[in-house]
């Protein structure tokens, strides 16, 4: 784009930071992002180049800019908090030294991971058609939206735009100025948002000293907007301009007309559309983002991966175009194929290539089922500020316990599921407000590798002083007990079962340990 239409105008080759600007990617009203080059040797682990969003400062009120700084402190709140392959990165946050240029000087820039471009701009060159990746990106995005909701937080402003396409084509949430974390049932934002993705009930809440009250439905119902044009390439109600729409939306919700969906869209992409949007917080509060998820990946799974009728049918007669979900259109790139958690004893279905944004968490090469990805990071970033509980931690305990089997049942042993847990062990380390009783087994994926977290992450401070490697003396404790660890100086000899299995541990963590790993609390 051009640099004369940008909200904030940076000169190619500035820098700022260790960053030598580029050419302008994007506007805003309130920012703007220009592509940008790594000066001298950069970080370690760090990317070359990086995407610079400019926040405004120059000719602005002091209402405007304390607007911006609530908006900044959000955005950079988010990242410090959550870490998860489906939100774009931040790399670096800066602020802006340079009295001589006062429309810049003081301002806040971050550096962000480089994305090839956003789900709205490919929606642009699709020409009023809908995407043919369009359910692999619903699905990773819901992904990352139920890892941003199980943290606590509300999105805000969840739409095509903010949802960026990565070069190897996975799929990043981005913009986080309007994100909240809730406080009770609530968050607060600023009054306003992108009027085409914010649910009528938005508009009648009163504004409170703290902003307008929202609550994480609202990102459901942004989500159902965003399935419906990414799918279609239409928006789900009628009207030529935004304030037609929620008008058309305002009378769907209060029940004086019907939702109609476009045609194209198959049975159960309909149903998922219509449980996002439905028409007020008390009906949509029956789902939410991480049920949403297995949805999806239900309908990517399905027959015809979940594209609508007449463009699957097109694909379908295109030569060389595979009838596997993850075929990346315009770049020709295969990416994975999203399976849902199979049954227990059944095996594990391994995708024809990894999906894409996880090979920083562990190697998405060395044989971890694509099934568990999302569950085995969310347990390996519980706790940052512990260097020795890691995704590939995670991964390597589950291979040495279970060989990845979702439907282990040892009652000789009293040990069940993929991370072989004892039914009174496993009790203390379910979530809050499920530990009054010793659960039955089986025990699925979804429970048991997020104990698995929670054990490492409890059991980590107390074997901070004990000699050895952290990651084994952990596995070591989760085979044992804490107390047997340290009461051994390590990892316990002379107990062959327990050696074996410290063997098949470091075996894994050599395979799984990425090339690359995520950046942990120092």
């Amino acid at each position: 784009m051009e640099r004369d239409t940008c909200t904030v105008r940076v000169p190619t080759g500035y820098r700022v930071g260790g960053w030598c600007v580029g050419k302008a990617l994007a506007s805003g009203s309130w920012s703007s992002v220009y592509r940008a080059a790594r000066v001298g040797a950069g970080v370690e682990d760090q990317p070359r180049e990086a995407a610079l969003k400019f926040i405004a400062t120059g000719t602005l009120t002091a209402r405007q800019l304390s607007h911006l700084a609530d908006m900044t402190s959000r955005e950079v709140a988010v990242h410090r908090h959550v870490e998860h392959p489906g939100l774009i990165r931040v790399l670096d946050v800066l602020v802006i030294d340079d009295p001589a240029n006062p429309a810049l000087d003081g301002g806040t820039v971050l550096a962000l991971e480089l994305a090839a471009g956003s789900a709205a701009a490919a929606l642009d060159r699709a020409g009023g058609a809908g995407l043919r990746e369009a359910p692999r990106i619903i699905a990773e995005t819901c992904a990352a939206l139920a890892y941003l909701h199980r943290a606590g937080w509300v999105h805000g402003d969840l739409k095509p735009s903010n949802i960026l396409l990565m070069p190897d084509g996975s799929v990043r949430l981005a913009d986080f100025g309007l994100a909240a974390h809730l406080d009770g049932t609530h968050a607060y934002l600023p009054p306003g948002g992108t009027s085409d993705f914010v649910p009528p009930e938005r508009w009648a809440e009163p504004v409170r000293p703290r902003g307008t009250p929202v609550r994480q439905t609202a990102d459901l119902w942004a989500l159902g907007i965003s399935a419906c044009l990414l799918l279609t390439g239409r928006l789900p109600f009628p009207g030529v301009t935004s304030r037609a729409r929620a008008a058309a939306a305002a009378g769907y919700a209060s029940g004086r007309a019907a939702l109609n969906l476009p045609d194209v869209l198959t049975e159960p992409w309909r149903r998922f559309i219509a449980d996002c949007l439905a028409p007020d917080h008390a009906s949509r509060k029956r789902y939410d983002a991480a049920t949403m998820h297995r949805r999806v990946l239900e309908i990517v799974a399905s027959p015809g991966g979940g594209r609508p009728g007449p463009l699957r049918r097109a694909l379908a007669s295109r030569p060389g175009v595979a009838a596997a979900v993850g075929l990346l259109g315009a770049a020709g790139i295969t990416l994975a194929v999203l399976w849902p958690r199979p049954p227990a004893g059944q095996p594990v279905p391994q995708a024809s290539a990894p999906p894409p944004g996880y090979d920083r968490y562990f190697r998405t090469d060395a044989g971890i089922p694509p099934a568990y990805y999302e569950l085995i990071v969310r347990a390996g970033v519980m706790c940052p500020e512990n260097k020795a509980v890691t995704p590939w931690l995670v991964a390597a305990l589950l291979k040495a316990e279970s060989n990845f089997d979702a439907g282990l049942s040892d009652p000789a042993a009293d040990e069940y599921g993929i991370a072989r847990w004892t039914p009174a062990v496993l009790k203390f380390y379910l979530p809050p407000g499920e530990r009054d009783r010793i659960p039955p087994p089986p025990f699925p994926p979804e429970v048991s590798i997020p104990a698995v977290g929670r054990y490492l992450c409890s059991m980590a401070p107390a074997l901070e002083e004990v000699p050895g490697s952290p990651e084994e003396n952990l596995a070591a404790a989760y085979r044992t007990s804490a107390d047997v660890v340290r009461a051994a100086g390590g990892v316990p000899r002379n107990r062959p079962k327990l050696t074996r299995y410290i063997e098949r541990l470091r075996a894994a963590l050599t395979r799984y340990r990425p090339v690359a790993p995520f950046p942990s609390a120092s």
